[in-house]
C-alpha cells in the first residue's frame, strides 16, 4: 500500500541465474523497489539477496535480462541506488540479533545488490493473522507484547546509534526467526518512489504505521519517525489489524475510539505507550528509543495473570504462535 507509481514490479532473474557468483534459486519477494532472492554464496551459504531495480525507473528485458532505465528518469535511478549502497553499508556496520545483517554489496546487470543473512521464520503480521482466528479474548498476551517489543526496540535503538532510520516499520517488517528472535528487515531509507510530480525521490511510506510527517515534503523526519511506528505495530498485535491513517480525515478520532475499547483489555499504561508513540506532533512522543524502552519494561512490570485455555488448533501456525507467546511471557 504504497503510492501507486511504485507499484509496477520488476521482472526477476530466472533460478540459475548467477550474480557475481551468487546462484539464484527462488524470488522471495518483490515491489517497487526491486526483487528479493534466496540465493546459493559461492561458498555454499544459504543468502538472501537484495536487488535494485524500481519499477517506476527502470525494467528488466525478460529475454535478455538487460536492465533499461527511462531515459528522463536516469538521474532518479542512480539516486536511488546510491542510497540503496549507503543503506547496505551502514547496515553492514551493525552487528545486533535484531537486525537483518548484510553480508555483501554487488554491482552487476547494471543494477546493484545487497547480500544478506538468509532468516528461516515468518513475519510478525503471520503471527497477527494466526492470532486472530484463535478468537482469544486477547489478541497477544501483554507480557508477549512487552517482551517482542523490547527485542526489536533493542535493536532499533542500534540502528539510531548509527544514524541511521528505518523508514518502514509495520508487522510484515518485523520477522520472527524459527529461534524465536525478532529481527528487523526491509529497511526503507533507500527505497525512495518517485513522487507524482516527477521530480523527486520521497520515502515510500504504508497508511496506518507511517506518521503523518511522512506524507508531507518538508516535514522533518527522524528517529520519532520509527517511534510513530513502533506503537501502530504494537497497536496491530493489542487489535488484531492496522490502525487507522491518522493523516487521513476522521483517522484520530477513530485511533482515540480504538485506544479507548483497549483499555478494558490491555493496562492502561500499554494503551497510554501506543497513544504517545502515535501522537499527530512528533514532539508529542517518545524523545528516543531508550525512553520508549523504559516505558515498555518498566521494573514493577509484572505479568498478567495466566490466560484461560486456548481453543483447539484451527492450523498449524498456532502452534508456532502458542511456542512463541510461552518463550516470551
Amino acid at each position: 500500500m504504497t503510492q501507486d507509481s511504485a507499484r509496477t514490479a520488476p521482472e526477476p532473474l530466472p533460478p540459475g541465474a548467477l550474480v557475481d557468483g551468487y546462484r539464484i534459486v527462488s524470488k522471495i519477494g518483490a515491489g517497487g523497489f526491486g526483487v528479493v532472492y534466496r540465493a546459493i554464496s559461492p561458498t555454499g551459504q544459504e543468502v538472501a539477496v537484495k536487488e535494485y531495480l524500481p519499477g517506476a525507473l527502470a525494467r528488466r528485458d525478460a529475454v535478455t535480462g538487460a536492465v533499461t532505465v527511462v531515459p528522463e528518469k536516469n538521474a532518479l535511478y542512480r539516486m536511488g541506488m546510491r542510497c540503496f549502497l549507503e543503506e547496505g553499508r551502514a547496515l553492514a556496520q551493525i552487528a545486533h540479533p535484531s537486525v537483518v545483517n548484510v553480508l555483501n554489496f554487488l554491482h552487476a546487470n547494471d543494477t546493484v545488490y545487497l547480500v544478506m543473512n538468509y532468516l528461516e521464520g515468518a513475519s510478525l503480521q503471520q503471527f497477527i493473522m494466526t492470532a486472530v482466528e484463535l478468537k482469544n479474548p486477547k489478541v497477544f498476551r501483554e507480557s508477549t507484547i512487552r517482551s517482542l517489543f523490547d527485542e526489536v526496540l533493542g535493536g532499533l535503538r542500534v540502528v539510531h546509534q548509527h544514524t541511521m532510520l528505518h523508514l518502514d516499520i509495520k508487522p510484515a517488517n518485523i520477522f520472527i526467526t524459527e529461534a524465536d528472535r525478532a529481527v528487523l528487515i526491509d529497511f526503507g531509507a533507500a527505497r525512495n518512489v518517485l513522487h507524482n510530480d516527477g521530480k523527486y525521490l520521497q520515502p515510500m511510506f504504508t497508511p496506518g504505521f507511517s506518521g503523518p510527517e511522512m506524507r508531507q515534503r518538508g516535514s522533518a523526519i527522524g528517529p520519532w519517525t520509527d517511534i510513530y511506528a513502533i506503537g501502530a505495530c504494537i497497536f496491530s498485535c493489542m487489535k488484531g489489524h492496522p490502525p487507522p491513517d491518522t493523516a487521513a480525515h476522521g483517522g484520530t478520532v477513530r485511533l482515540n475510539q480504538y485506544l479507548q475499547q483497549l483499555r478494558a483489555v490491555y493496562s492502561q499504561g500499554l494503551v497510554d505507550l501506543v497513544a504517545a508513540c502515535m501522537a499527530l506532533t512528533p514532539t508529542r512522543r517518545p524523545h528516543s528509543v531508550y525512553a520508549l524502552q523504559k516505558m515498555l519494561m518498566p521494573q514493577e512490570y509484572i505479568n498478567e495473570d495466566p490466560p484461560p485455555p486456548e481453543p483447539q488448533v484451527v492450523n498449524p501456525w498456532s502452534e508456532r504462535l502458542k511456542a512463541f507467546s510461552k518463550r516470551l511471557a
